[in-house]
Order: C-alpha cells, then sequence, then structure tokens
C-alpha cells in the first residue's frame, strides 16, 4: 500500500526536493496534499504533475488565483485557503506522513495539528521545536506520533544514536553538531557591517531559501538546531556542542560515554535526510550524488574558540542563553530573528544590526510560561512588536 503523503510548503526548497524523491518512487509514495504560501504558477504545475487530492494556500486571493486555474485545467484537486484548511490537510484521516517545511513559525499549527492526530511527522520547520517545546512534544506524545527530523544535522544525529530513546542518556556524552561556517567564515568581523543580502544568500555548500540562507551566514541556523537538538533528544543544553566543518560532508555527530564517536556523512543534498524520512525504518535511492571517497578533499574542524568566530558569529551563544532563560524565551528569540532578517533582506537594517535587534527584544520581553497554542502565538505576535521596535531604532 502506498504511503499517503501531505506536502506543507510544497514550493520551497525542501517541497521540491520532497517531491522530487517521491516522483522517484511512484509505488511507494503518493501525493495527497500540497500547500503553499503564493506561488500559484508553481503551484498549479506541481498539482498537475502529481494531482493531489487537495492544494491549500496561505492566502485567500493565491486560494481563488489557483482554484480558478486548476478548475480551468479539468483537475480533480480541491483548493483551500488559510490557516484551518494547512491544519485539516495535516490531521486528514487519510494521510499517513507529513512533510512539515513550512518556514518560520506559520508552520507551527499545522505541525501540532499532524502531531495530535498521530501522523508520521517528517519535521523540516525547526520552528515547531524552538517555538512550540514543550507543548508541541506534548502534542506529539498525546497522539502517537512518530517525530522524525529532516534538517541534515538532527537526521545525522537521529541515524547515529542508539536506536531506544530511553537509553541516550546513560550512552551518550555529548552531541555534535557541525556548521559550515556559511559564506563569511574568513571574513574581517569589522566588515559584517558592509555585507549585502546577495552576499549573504551565497552559501558556498547548499542551494536554500533567503531566509534560512542569511541564518546560515549569521550562523542563527546554528542557534536554533541547538534548541531544536536538546527538544528532540533530551540531552542538558551543555552536552550540545558546535564545531564548524567547512565541507559539510559530517552531517553531525555523536560522542558515546567511552569517547566513539559516530558520525554521518554524505553529500550535502537535502534529499538524503528528505529520503530517509520518508522510507524509515527502511531507506530509499534518494537522487543524491555519492560520495566519492578517492576524489574527497581533506576534511576539516574549527573551534568556535579560534579564528575570531565569538566575534563572527555572535549570535550563536543566544541558544544556551534562551535554553538557560524563562520558558517561552526561545520562541521570543526565533520570531525577532525572523523579523531581522527579513528587514536586512528588505535593506532596512545592515547585516550586524540582526544580532542587535534580537538582544534587544530579548531584552524587551521576560515571557510567562505558554499553556497553549494560543499563548505561544501571543508571544510570538509580542516578540514581533518588540523586534519591529527595535528594527526602526537601528534603521539606517
Amino acid at each position: 500500500m502506498k504511503q499517503r503523503i501531505a506536502v506543507l510548503g510544497s514550493t520551497g526548497s525542501i517541497g521540491a526536493n520532497t517531491l522530487d524523491v517521491i516522483a522517484r518512487h511512484p509505488d511507494r509514495f503518493e501525493v495527497f496534499a500540497l500547500s503553499a504560501s503564493s506561488q500559484v504558477d508553481l503551484m498549479l504545475r506541481q498539482c498537475l504533475q502529481f494531482r493531489p487530492a487537495f492544494a491549500v494556500m496561505a492566502r485567500e486571493d493565491a486560494g481563488r488565483a489557483l482554484a480558478a486555474r486548476v478548475e480551468s485545467s479539468g483537475l480533480a484537486t480541491r483548493v483551500l485557503w488559510g490557516a484551518e484548511a494547512l491544519d485539516t490537510i495535516a490531521a486528514h484521516e487519510q494521510v499517513d506522513t507529513v512533510m512539515a517545511s513550512i518556514v518560520g513559525a506559520a508552520g507551527l499549527s499545522s505541525c501540532i495539528a499532524a502531531a495530535r492526530a498521530g501522523k508520521k511527522l517528517l519535521l523540516a520547520n525547526k520552528e515547531a521545536l524552538v517555538v512550540g517545546g514543550e507543548l508541541f512534544l506534548a502534542a506529539v506524545k498525546q497522539g502517537g506520533a512518530r517525530l522524525l527530523p529532516i534538517d541534515s544535522e538532527h537526521s545525522a544525529i537521529f541515524q547515529s544514536l542508539p536506536e531506544d530513546p530511553a537509553t541516550w542518556d546513560a550512552r551518550v556524552e555529548k552531541i555534535i553538531l557541525t556548521a559550515s561556517g556559511g559564506p563569511f567564515r574568513t571574513r574581517d568581523p569589522a566588515t559584517l557591517r558592509d555585507v549585502t543580502p546577495e552576499e549573504a544568500c551565497a552559501h558556498p555548500n547548499w542551494v536554500m531559501g533567503r531566509k534560512i540562507s542569511v541564518d546560515s551566514a549569521t550562523m542563527m541556523n546554528k542557534a536554533l538546531e541547538v534548541i531544536e537538538a536538546r527538544y528532540l533528544f533530551g540531552l542538558a543544553p551543555q552536552r550540545l556542542q558546535v564545531v564548524i566543518h567547512p565541507q559539510s560532508v559530517i552531517h553531525s555527530m555523536v560522542q558515546y560515554r567511552d569517547t566513539s564517536v559516530v558520525a554521518q556523512l554524505g553529500t550535502p543534498d537535502m534529499r538524503v535526510p528528505i529520503a530517509y524520512g520518508l522510507a524509515w525504518p527502511g531507506r530509499v535511492e534518494s537522487g543524491a550524488q555519492a560520495l566519492d571517497f578517492a576524489t574527497l578533499a581533506d576534511m576539516s574542524f574549527e573551534s568556535l574558540e579560534s579564528r575570531g568566530h565569538r566575534q563572527r558569529f555572535p549570535g550563536l551563544q543566544l541558544a544556551w542563553d534562551s535554553l538557560a532563560a524563562a520558558p517561552g524565551t526561545p520562541a521570543v528569540l526565533n520570531a525577532a530573528n525572523e523579523m531581522a532578517v527579513a528587514a536586512f533582506l528588505e535593506r532596512r537594517i545592515r547585516f550586524d544590526r540582526i544580532h542587535a535587534v534580537n538582544l534587544a527584544t530579548l531584552e524587551a520581553l521576560v515571557p510567562s510560561k505558554p499553556q497553549s497554542l494560543q499563548d505561544l502565538l501571543a508571544l510570538d505576535a509580542d516578540a514581533r512588536r518588540a523586534a519591529e521596535a527595535a528594527i526602526r531604532a537601528l534603521a539606517d
């Protein structure tokens, strides 16, 4: 029987790569639903290729435009729009697996809906854990969902850990997340104020969306990944380490109590962790190029204490700081960073002021512990207002 899949965020890079893997295995996988924000032309092409039962657009104007074009194309796909429609397809009784790849806090509600419905949940939206934290994990437990990380780093950790989560704390010394260092790994920190959006989005190894590319350039993506790893794997924050590995061949590592290290290696291609998540506990061909060890360049590693990395990437420390602060603080950090990155891409603030916006927002809000999704969304909105005030104060 085919696995029926809802791809949330299908027009983004993760969504497109997911559909590429699915298309390679028509005997195993079937697209039941697709969702996107506003890219009507691309969504229509995806609907024509995969013929899903549902297509959901986040925006009403985009949804109405898609509905008209789907009808004229003779497709049987039902077009919906809005946040409630996203929740509907994520929890639909005919869906087996949900690929959650909507960028940012906008994907939180549908992730919780899928978790409560007990789906196999492939989590590419790290914000579900960064923002949702214990509430999201409670929904996973309540629904009996199977949570599989799709970020290359967290997929690598998951593949390197013992099969039984009950043994992780006793057997594992620490988790080591690798970071490429992005496009500015060797750049003089004093010159970062002059970085343009085009430079920040030019990642040396990975092809990604603009927001996550900027996060890689500031290493805020790694800060968010540290927070995500804390919730995914349950180890104390001090047992989470980051090391810079420019080649992006080792995607992350697990060091055991006996000092043995288990690592997952692969080409920097998101189809590898996507294929692993789709086929888990099996494996299928991903379409990625295999590593050729005969031609592989030397692999190198750099400590955060070397080469001025702490000065170059000050935002990374905010991961541990926010985990040690009041519950809800990681959600504030995430919202501030989303706002700051958007302002940078709109050329409203300089690159080096992304960190300043994050700091100012964290200082402006002391959250109380969120008790519900509504609490999280309210906290997110408060943080965005505080971040916007900081952006205006720091605007060039």
